[in-house]
C-alpha cells in the first residue's frame, strides 16, 4: 500500500485507537509497499502480487492433484513452506472459538469420528482446548482426534494429506511465521445464519486485539464475504485495509450485495473500503468489470481454480489486475517471473503506450486474450477429474 507503515505499539489496543490513525489509502496503489524498486529513480512501483491459499494451497480430499492434499491447509507447516518462494502474502481464515480465541480454520463445521460414526461439529461452538485436540498433536500424548472432511459432492471422507501438521491459533502464525511474509486474513462466518451486530462486533474485536498486539510491521490486509463483518472491521479500525470478497454471481444469495460486482464496489464505496476480492470467473465473464472498479479507486484481486493455470493469472496481469490468489505457488510464482521478464524491455514500453484505460490492454488484444478461456477453463476442469 502506498502509504507509511504504522507501529502497532502505538495502536496495541483497539479501544485506543487515536481517530487520526487514518492512513492516507491510495488504493489504485495499495499493493506500492511490496513493490519492487524500477532502479532509476529508487522509488517503487506497483508489484503483481501473489498470495498462497490458506499458506501452500487448500486441501481436496479426492482429489486427482497431490498437490491439493501435499500439506494440510491453514497450518504452520504450510505457512512456512510458502514462504519459502516468492511469495508476498499468505490467505487464511479465522474463526473464534467458543471460549473466545482466533484459530485458523477454513470450514464452518469439523468432522471427527466418535464412537464408531460421523460427527459434525461447529468449529466456533468449540473451545481451544477442544478445537486444538483434532489431527496431529503438539504433545505426543495426547490421543489425536480424526479430522474427516465434506467433498463437494456431500460425501464426508477422511482428511488424509502427505505432510501434516496440527491446527493453529492466530496468535501462533504471528509469533512464528517470518515478519516478511504479508498476511490475508479473512475473517470466516457461516453463510447460511444471520449474524447480530453484537455476535459480529466479539468476533472482530478479538481478532483485532491480536493483530495489534503482535502485527508490528508485517502487511495486513482483512477480507469477508460477509458484507456486514467487513464494514464493521473497517468501523472498528483504520490502520490496516479491509477487502469485500465476492464470488460476482457464481453462486446466488438472498443478500444482494454478495451477488453482483457492482453491488460489491457499491459496499466498498459507500463504506470505505479499499478493494475486492473476487472469483475469477467473475471478470472473465465481465472484463470491462476491471476498469469500474478501478476507476472507483478500489483495489482488485482474484481467487479461484483457475488462478491455478499460468495463461489465465497473464491474462489478469496483462489486464491490471493487481494480485491472485493460487494454491500451487511454486509453479505461478515461477509463470509470473517469466512473463514479467518476457514483457519487459522495449515490448513491454511499446505494451505500455498503447494499454487503454478500458483494461490496460486494447479491444483486440481483449479478444485476443479471451478466445483462448475456453481452452483454458478446460484446461482446468480436465485436471480436477
Amino acid at each position: 500500500m502506498a502509504v507509511k507503515a504504522v507501529r502497532v505499539s502505538e495502536v496495541a489496543v483497539l479501544d485506543q485507537l487515536p481517530e487520526n490513525a487514518t492512513l492516507s489509502f491510495s488504493t489504485s496503489s495499495w499493493f506500492a509497499q511490496c513493490g519492487e524498486n524500477d532502479g532509476k529513480r529508487g522509488d517503487r512501483k506497483k508489484k503483481f502480487v501473489v498470495m498462497g491459499h490458506r499458506g501452500s494451497g487448500m486441501n481436496m480430499p479426492g482429489f486427482s492433484d497431490r498437490r491439493m492434499r501435499a500439506i494440510r491447509e491453514n497450518t504452520l507447516r504450510s505457512f512456512i513452506n510458502a514462504g519459502k518462494f516468492d511469495l508476498d502474502f499468505v490467505e487464511f481464515d479465522v474463526q473464534v472459538t467458543k471460549d473466545g480465541c482466533p484459530v485458523i480454520f477454513h470450514d464452518v463445521f469439523l468432522f471427527t469420528e466418535e464412537k464408531g460414526e460421523i460427527v459434525e461439529k461447529r468449529v466456533t461452538d468449540l473451545t481451544l482446548d477442544e478445537f486444538l485436540s483434532y489431527g496431529p498433536q503438539r504433545n505426543e500424548q495426547n490421543v489425536r482426534k480424526p479430522l474427516y472432511r465434506r467433498t463437494k459432492d456431500g460425501r464426508i471422507v477422511e482428511w488424509e494429506v502427505e505432510d501434516d501438521d496440527h491446527l493453529c491459533t492466530l496468535k501462533d502464525v504471528f509469533q512464528q511465521i517470518s515478519p516478511s511474509l504479508g498476511f490475508n486474513i479473512e475473517l470466516k462466518f457461516d453463510n447460511n445464519r444471520a449474524y447480530t451486530e453484537e455476535e459480529l462486533d466479539r468476533v472482530i474485536r478479538v481478532t483485532l486485539q491480536v493483530v495489534f498486539e503482535h502485527g508490528e510491521e508485517r502487511l495486513i490486509m482483512f477480507s469477508s464475504f460477509q458484507p456486514d463483518a467487513a464494514l464493521l472491521i473497517r468501523k472498528l479500525q483504520n490502520v490496516y485495509p479491509v477487502f469485500f470478497l465476492s464470488n460476482g454471481g457464481n453462486e446466488i444469495h438472498s443478500d444482494i450485495r454478495r451477488n453482483l460486482l457492482d453491488e460489491a464496489m457499491k459496499l466498498c464505496l459507500g463504506g470505505g473500503l479499499q478493494g475486492i476480492v473476487c472469483e475469477v470467473k467473475a471478470i472473465l465473464r465481465d472484463p470491462k468489470a476491471i476498469a469500474r472498479i478501478k476507476d472507483s479507486n478500489l483495489s482488485l484481486i482474484t481467487y479461484g481454480q483457475l488462478n491455478n493455470v499460468d495463461g489465465v493469472v497473464h491474462m489478469q496481469y496483462k489486464m491490471g489486475v493487481e494480485g491472485v490468489i493460487v494454491d500451487v505457488v511454486e509453479e505461478i510464482i515461477g509463470a509470473v517471473s517469466e512473463f514479467k521478464e518476457s514483457d519487459s524491455g522495449e515490448k513491454r514500453h511499446l505494451c505500455r503506450e498503447k494499454l487503454k484505460k478500458m483494461a490496460h490492454c486494447t479491444e483486440e488484444e481483449i479478444s485476443s486474450l479471451f478466445r483462448l478461456v475456453p481452452e483454458l477453463m478446460q484446461q482446468c476442469c480436465s485436471s480436477s477429474q
